[in-house]
């Protein structure tokens, strides 16, 4: 885990800076700050911008209804696109907070740590979300850790509701480095017995000695958007137990669901 994350580091250390992107939300940073109409030449001086790259920019931004432009004064300010947009992620973040005592209830309930993956970029996954059971011995994980989209419970619940094709999905799977030897065929099986459970299992190939158990999150059009994950140490429970606790995760999946939906 230690080495992706440095391998994360270093690509975005030495990936390509976009311009205009900078330029766009260093406008939207001043706009923000300054909280008063601002007139394009006068952001293009206190930025150090090219008054036609300031300008093109504006536009652009007015365009996306990121900012409004009152062309009897010819200011800008913020937009209603960035205020909802701001309003979006605040308002998942609380509601993520409103899922956690459902989280905490059924990792007490069946004595697991509980996490929610997101999924980030095509081909990675990140926590943001992890409870633990309290008076047993605890499995910590660190929010906003990146893993490989396809590892994990999780990651066969992904490759499932994607439906990606073998090619692809072989692809993605030879890319990923599993602590414990597995075959593209038994991951391909472990997919499909995903797809048709409706929860999945990972047992000791994300790490040596932990067990996962994994359901999907959806949104309100079907599709996967997070995955919730009950997770244990190896050998704690028989394969009766751990059908149970499946079950039960799809169900708490879907309240999970309809909280942050």
């Amino acid at each position: 885990m230690t080495n992706t994350r440095s391998e994360e580091r270093s690509d975005l250390s030495t990936g390509v800076i976009v311009k205009p992107v900078v330029n766009a939300v260093r406008i939207l940073r001043f706009l923000t700050a300054s909280g008063a109409p601002e007139r394009a030449a006068d952001i293009a001086r206190e930025l150090a911008l090219n008054p036609s790259t300031c300008f093109n920019t504006l536009r652009t931004l007015v365009a996306e209804e990121m900012l409004d432009f009152d062309p009897l004064s010819k200011t800008y300010t913020t937009g209603l696109g960035l205020a909802k947009l701001v309003e979006h992620l605040v308002t998942q973040g609380q509601r993520l907070e409103v899922a956690r005592p459902l989280m905490q209830e059924f990792a007490a309930a069946h004595h697991v740590t509980v996490t929610l993956w997101r999924r980030m970029g095509t081909d990675r996954i990140v926590l943001v979300s992890s409870e633990t059971s309290p008076g047993d011995l605890r499995i910590d994980m660190a929010i906003g850790q990146r893993l490989p989209m396809l590892m994990g419970a999780s990651g066969r619940l992904f490759a499932a509701h994607l439906e990606l094709d073998e090619a692809r999905l072989r692809a993605a799977f030879d890319k990923v480095r599993w602590p414990r030897p597995l075959s593209f065929e038994d991951y391909r099986q472990q997919v499909a017995d995903a797809r048709i459970k409706g929860w999945a299992v990972d047992d000791g190939y994300f790490s040596p000695g932990i067990l996962a158990v994994a359901a999907p999150v959806t949104d309100r059009s079907g599709a996967i958007a997070y995955a919730v994950s009950a997770v244990t140490f190896r050998g704690q429970h028989g394969l009766e137990e751990i059908d149970r606790l499946g079950a039960a995760l799809r169900k708490a999946a879907g309240k999970i669901g309809n909280i942050l939906f």
